[in-house]
């Protein structure tokens, strides 16, 4: 097994255990940790084929990646802010009970 392939896998599992998580867990704070892993889980992916793909030229797949981190620690701001206006208001951060939230 190459070191790709194995790269690969570990992103892939990486990605089922965020989409397990951020599909069936009711708070809202284990929601956001699978929305990192998955995020994560992408970034593993430009880092193997950046590393070990055909072509290893400049470091677009280095750059690529810390402007997803960018994107990622903007992401988890906001979601925080959320949660936290989320529970002053009803106290709770259970996900089912936010949806009373909508207009």
């Amino acid at each position: 097994m190459t070191p790709l392939e194995i790269c690969l896998l570990v992103s892939a599992g990486l990605f089922a255990v965020g989409l397990t998580a951020a599909l069936t867990r009711s708070s809202a704070i284990l929601v956001l940790l699978g929305i990192e892993l998955m995020l994560n889980a992408a970034n593993l992916n430009f880092i193997a084929f950046w590393r070990y793909g055909p072509e290893r030229g400049g470091p677009e797949g280095l750059v690529f990646v810390l402007f997803a981190v960018a994107i990622a620690a903007a992401e988890a701001a906001v979601g925080l802010a959320l949660v936290i206006a989320v529970y002053r208001h009803q106290r709770n951060i259970r996900v089912e009970e936010a949806r009373r939230l909508k207009g």
